[in-house]
């Protein structure tokens, strides 16, 4: 059912926004299906808060509409030695509350971002020092060479020391905890906006920051971002002009949309979804089963083989994924295309595999599932849920807010669980790391919430880390990947396909990593 309190809730939090703004201002208006969930940068490695507080704050080098690398608070970058990078910062740039940017904001923030509270820490793992060589100058130190270091920085946002100390939150917010601290609610960065109010949950509020370093791209003004859960209110919400632009369309009805004069921009993304088990513990922590059923590979193959992946492209997707064979895909360096080739879909074979593990009758087992995040991300899980029925395992679904679900995983607190993944380098080492290595020091396997664990790929993973030649570091990033393939660490799913809705005088640019910059948007009279 639509959830019309939500969305009458969000319309009447909308007038009261808009009524507070200058008259003659651009109001962009958006509704996404999940919020924002903190304002700190450094509390959760998540695609849509990162591509929110990317409008608030800002690194040293951003990505430009190509997806390549750019200057953003570093104006030139340089590999001085083989384990050591020297960046020249932006002059004359100030944060929202005035402050002014330098080197100690650059060295303060890479150690926030490295503490344990950080969910951002893995993406600093290989950081020895940042040092300060002057106001404007910074060394960053590696452990060892690292060729691919400057492609990490994009979503390493900077924040002000002094605003830090003043309102203490030195330390980030701890997700996992859940302890807060002032930066969930409040914000200072460089970016071209500054956050104007906070209700999490109903509405955030942007304005145009005036003393903004850069060249404006588009014109808006001020920004009033919402979550509108319900499909059915979203697309309400932008087909009677209440809102300028929804993520996601719902798929069932891209058409409509367009055939009511409203533009659909359609692209593939980055991001693979796949499932994760629990391979660590002796015992499932949800479900019935004698031991752990995942431990054993042929139980894991026969899960894989019982997937109907087509039949979640037709029917749930729509039409609107592409069926992935590995945690990474198109568009990632480091893809090895030949080794991209699923498992066929075999009921009978996994019965089978189940049968000589000895689960002949199946096992019970629990699943957790966000209901506002990916898209179709419930969904997904009920056909899987639907399909692994037939071999005999029963599956307990547990579709929860992301809010749950995010700190679920972060603890490790779930036997089989559905999951997506942006590599924000762009390159498949940031997988490997982060998704698939053994968890352990420096954010290494952070989301490896399954506990997965090969030393094989462990090894590589270390290696590629600090490889310098690019033929021989894909050739070990295609063994890794196909030693996790062939061991069945995760079982993908698919690469989803971004769906945003607009107006049709809103021109917004679509990246493959979804990320939305509403300094690019542009609206046009009305």
């Amino acid at each position: 059912m639509p959830d019309w309190g939500r969305s009458v809730s969000w319309i009447i939090a909308t007038v009261l926004f808009l009524a507070a703004a200058p008259a003659d201002a651009l109001t962009l208006r958006v509704a996404s299906r999940g919020d924002v969930l903190s304002m700190d940068p450094h509390s959760l490695f998540e695609s849509l808060q990162m591509g929110f507080l990317s409008n608030v704050y800002e690194p040293l080098l951003t990505r430009d509409k190509d997806m390549r690398l750019a200057p953003a608070l570093a104006t030139a970058w340089e590999q001085r030695k083989p384990n050591v990078w020297r960046f020249t910062l932006r002059r004359g740039v100030r944060f929202h509350d005035g402050q002014p940017f330098d080197a100690d904001d650059v060295v303060f923030s890479f150690a926030r971002i490295a503490s344990d509270a950080s969910d951002l820490r893995s993406t600093v793992a290989d950081i020895r020092e940042v040092r300060k060589v002057d106001a404007y100058t910074v060394d960053i130190e590696t452990t060892r060479p690292q060729p691919v270091l400057p492609e990490m920085l994009p979503v390493v946002f900077i924040m002000s020391r002094a605003w830090c100390v003043e309102v203490g939150a030195e330390r980030p917010v701890d997700r996992r905890s859940r302890r807060e601290n002032a930066a969930s609610l409040r914000a200072s960065g460089t970016g071209p906006y500054r956050l104007a109010r906070r209700e999490p949950g109903v509405r955030t509020a942007l304005v145009r920051h005036a003393a903004w370093w850069g060249t404006r791209q588009g014109n808006v003004e001020d920004v009033a971002f919402m979550p509108i859960a319900s499909d059915a209110a979203r697309l309400a919400a932008l087909m009677s002009g209440e809102v300028d632009w929804i993520d996601p369309v719902p798929l069932q009805d891209v058409e409509a949309l367009r055939a009511a004069g409203f533009k659909v921009l359609q692209g593939p993304e980055l991001r693979t979804i796949f499932l994760g088990m629990d391979q660590h513990r002796d015992t499932l922590l949800f479900g019935q089963a004698d031991g752990n059923p995942f431990r054993d590979p042929r139980v894991r193959r026969a899960i894989y083989q019982a997937i109907d992946v087509q039949a979640i492209h037709d029917r749930v997707m729509r039409g609107a994924s592409v069926p992935a064979g590995l945690v990474v895909g198109p568009g990632v360096r480091g893809y090895p295309p030949t080794l991209d080739q699923r498992l066929p879909y075999d009921v009978e074979a996994a019965r089978t595999l189940l049968a000589q593990a000895g689960h002949a009758r199946g096992f019970d087992v629990g699943l957790h599932c966000p209901n506002d995040r990916y898209v179709n991300d419930a969904a997904i899980c009920q056909a899987v849920a639907a399909q692994l029925a037939r071999i005999g395992v029963r599956v307990a679904l547990h579709a929860e807010s992301k809010s749950i679900w995010f700190p679920r995983l972060l603890r490790r607190d779930t036997s089989f669980y559905l999951f997506g993944w942006v590599p924000p380098t762009l390159d498949a080492h940031n997988a490997l790391f982060n998704l698939v290595a053994t968890p352990g020091e420096q954010g290494r396997g952070q989301y490896n919430a399954g506990g997965y664990s090969n030393p094989e790929i462990d090894r590589l993973t270390a290696r590629i880390d600090n490889e310098l030649d690019p033929a021989r570091r894909d050739a070990m990033l295609r063994d890794a990947l196909r030693l996790h393939r062939d061991d069945i660490g995760h079982i993908p799913l698919h690469q989803q396909t971004l769906a945003w809705g607009t107006v049709k005088r809103l021109s917004v640019r679509q990246l493959p990593d979804g990320v939305m910059r509403f300094d690019w948007a542009v609206l046009a009279d009305r």
